[in-house]
């Protein structure tokens, strides 16, 4: 009778939980937490980051809106602009904490970009050149802060906002890295 009506009867594979959490960058280091948001791969678009030193403190935070673009686009661009700012502040060791592996991978192996983005991630690497640098892949689950905070970007729909104060929408989610809080990823 199963057959008949082609009910599947074999099991998917069980998904285990993995947990994930944000971790504290060393004394003297600054950390960022980036992330991109596109609503589809070519559509509205927004990115984010936060900067927390050593001891898990707010340092400041941007969300800007991109217009339309593609996801790949985004990817990139969040983190060209978390370098550019990480210039002007004057950071010499940097740890970038990202959820994309293909930005991840774009940094170790030195690859080339999208060709509308490549004098800028030049620019970017350049910078990377100068200070001491990190690049790490963390699971979306362990990148609340920057994940939300894209997210809050689509709300406002400015073309770049920093803050100097961490916002309100980002309390709990901080304090829930701050203190270390397991967050979940289902593999």
């Amino acid at each position: 009778m199963i057959k008949f009506f082609c009910i599947n009867t074999r099991t998917s594979k069980v998904l285990r939980p993995l947990p994930d959490r944000w971790e504290f960058p060393s004394p003297g280091w600054v950390k960022i937490s980036t992330d991109g948001a596109a609503r589809g791969y070519y559509g509205l678009a927004t990115c984010a980051c936060i900067f927390r030193g050593s001891m898990g403190e707010f340092i400041g935070a941007f969300s800007a809106f991109l217009e339309v673009q593609t996801s790949m686009v985004v990817e990139f661009y969040v983190v060209i602009h978390a370098m550019k700012e990480a210039q002007k502040i004057g950071l010499t060791n940097v740890w970038l904490e990202y959820d994309s592996t293909l930005v991840c991978v774009a940094f170790t192996a030195r690859t080339n970009v999208l060709w509308m983005l490549r004098n800028r991630w030049n620019t970017c690497l350049n910078y990377y050149g100068k200070i001491r640098f990190r690049v790490t892949h963390i699971f979306r689950e362990g990148n609340v802060c920057a994940d939300k905070l894209a997210n809050v970007g689509f709300i406002h729909r400015k073309s770049f906002h920093w803050y100097n104060r961490l916002p309100s929408s980002l309390f709990l989610e901080f304090f829930m890295n701050r203190y270390s809080l397991l967050m979940y990823c289902f593999c």
